[in-house]
Protein backbone atom coordinates (compact mmCIF):
# COMPACT_ATOMS: atom_id res chain seq x y z
CA UNK A 1 0.00 0.00 0.00
CA UNK A 2 1.89 3.01 -1.08
CA UNK A 3 1.62 6.10 1.52
CA UNK A 4 0.01 9.47 -0.38
CA UNK A 5 1.20 12.80 0.58
CA UNK A 6 -0.59 14.75 2.66
CA UNK A 7 0.82 18.01 1.76
CA UNK A 8 -1.03 20.50 -0.23
CA UNK A 9 -0.27 21.35 -3.58
CA UNK A 10 -0.45 24.69 -2.75
CA UNK A 11 1.56 24.87 0.29
CA UNK A 12 4.78 25.29 -2.47
CA UNK A 13 3.50 28.91 -3.73
CA UNK A 14 4.51 30.76 -0.60
CA UNK A 15 8.32 29.50 -1.86
CA UNK A 16 7.54 30.48 -5.67
CA UNK A 17 6.93 34.23 -3.96
CA UNK A 18 9.71 36.01 -4.71
CA UNK A 19 10.05 39.15 -2.50
CA UNK A 20 10.05 41.88 -4.84
CA UNK A 21 13.17 44.54 -4.71
CA UNK A 22 10.70 46.54 -2.26
CA UNK A 23 9.41 43.78 -0.17
CA UNK A 24 12.01 44.03 2.20
CA UNK A 25 12.65 47.40 2.57
CA UNK A 26 9.15 48.27 3.03
CA UNK A 27 9.29 45.65 6.16
CA UNK A 28 12.66 46.50 7.87
CA UNK A 29 11.27 50.14 7.19
CA UNK A 30 7.91 49.06 9.78
CA UNK A 31 9.96 47.22 11.99
CA UNK A 32 9.95 50.14 14.59
CA UNK A 33 5.81 51.47 14.30
CA UNK A 34 3.08 51.61 12.23
CA UNK A 35 4.00 54.08 8.96
CA UNK A 36 1.86 56.29 6.83
CA UNK A 37 1.32 55.59 3.39
CA UNK A 38 3.36 58.92 2.33
CA UNK A 39 5.80 58.28 5.03
CA UNK A 40 7.12 55.28 3.80
CA UNK A 41 6.98 56.77 0.00
CA UNK A 42 8.75 59.60 0.93
CA UNK A 43 11.53 57.72 2.95
CA UNK A 44 12.09 54.95 0.28
CA UNK A 45 12.19 56.71 -2.23
CA UNK A 46 9.38 54.23 -4.07
CA UNK A 47 6.99 54.93 -7.00
CA UNK A 48 3.33 55.56 -5.69
CA UNK A 49 1.93 52.64 -7.97
CA UNK A 50 5.20 50.08 -7.07
CA UNK A 51 4.51 51.14 -3.19
CA UNK A 52 0.88 50.32 -2.94
CA UNK A 53 1.60 47.05 -5.29
CA UNK A 54 3.85 45.74 -2.80
CA UNK A 55 1.76 46.89 0.36
CA UNK A 56 -1.32 45.14 -1.05
CA UNK A 57 1.01 41.97 -1.78
CA UNK A 58 2.20 42.08 1.78
CA UNK A 59 -1.29 42.70 3.16
CA UNK A 60 -2.82 39.52 0.87
CA UNK A 61 0.42 37.37 2.22
CA UNK A 62 -0.19 38.46 5.94
CA UNK A 63 2.86 39.94 6.69
CA UNK A 64 1.02 43.60 7.64
CA UNK A 65 -1.92 44.95 8.55
CA UNK A 66 -3.58 48.16 7.22
CA UNK A 67 -5.41 50.51 9.39
CA UNK A 68 -7.88 52.98 7.44
CA UNK A 69 -8.79 56.17 10.04
CA UNK A 70 -11.86 58.40 9.04
CA UNK A 71 -9.72 61.59 8.75
CA UNK A 72 -9.80 64.44 6.53
CA UNK A 73 -7.67 63.92 4.92
CA UNK A 74 -8.00 59.91 5.14
CA UNK A 75 -5.15 58.17 6.90
CA UNK A 76 -4.18 54.70 6.33
CA UNK A 77 -1.58 52.74 8.52
CA UNK A 78 0.89 50.11 7.66
CA UNK A 79 2.08 48.03 10.46
CA UNK A 80 3.80 44.29 10.46
CA UNK A 81 1.97 41.31 11.82
CA UNK A 82 3.51 38.53 13.78
CA UNK A 83 4.26 36.75 10.04
CA UNK A 84 5.96 40.11 9.34
CA UNK A 85 8.00 40.09 12.17
CA UNK A 86 9.38 36.82 11.27
CA UNK A 87 10.28 37.82 7.85
CA UNK A 88 12.10 41.06 9.09
CA UNK A 89 14.10 38.09 11.06
CA UNK A 90 14.92 36.90 7.60
CA UNK A 91 15.74 39.92 6.44
CA UNK A 92 18.14 41.18 8.53
CA UNK A 93 19.56 37.67 7.95
CA UNK A 94 20.11 38.36 4.34
CA UNK A 95 21.55 41.81 5.36
CA UNK A 96 24.19 40.18 7.54
CA UNK A 97 25.31 37.70 4.96
CA UNK A 98 25.35 40.73 1.87
CA UNK A 99 26.98 42.31 4.71
CA UNK A 100 29.63 39.62 5.41
CA UNK A 101 29.99 38.25 1.70
CA UNK A 102 29.55 41.54 -0.48
CA UNK A 103 32.91 41.68 -1.66
CA UNK A 104 32.76 37.73 -2.36
CA UNK A 105 30.05 39.01 -4.50
CA UNK A 106 31.56 41.60 -6.39
CA UNK A 107 34.35 39.62 -7.03
CA UNK A 108 31.97 36.76 -8.66
CA UNK A 109 30.17 39.52 -10.66
CA UNK A 110 33.43 41.06 -11.85
CA UNK A 111 34.41 37.82 -13.03
CA UNK A 112 31.28 37.02 -14.88
CA UNK A 113 31.06 39.92 -16.42
CA UNK A 114 34.61 39.98 -17.62
CA UNK A 115 34.09 36.94 -19.38
CA UNK A 116 31.06 37.98 -21.26
CA UNK A 117 28.94 36.02 -18.95
CA UNK A 118 30.68 32.79 -20.76
CA UNK A 119 31.02 29.93 -18.62
CA UNK A 120 34.42 28.94 -17.34
CA UNK A 121 35.62 25.89 -18.78
CA UNK A 122 37.54 23.23 -16.42
CA UNK A 123 39.37 20.21 -18.32
CA UNK A 124 38.69 17.40 -16.37
CA UNK A 125 41.28 14.17 -16.55
CA UNK A 126 40.11 10.54 -16.18
CA UNK A 127 42.93 7.89 -15.88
Amino acid sequence: MSRQSTTNPHDNDVLMSRPGKWTLTIITMLRVEPRRFNDLKRAGGISQKTLTLTLRELERDGFVTRTMFATIPPRVDYELTALGRELLELADSLKSFADRNGALIQEARARFDASGGEPVIKLVHSL
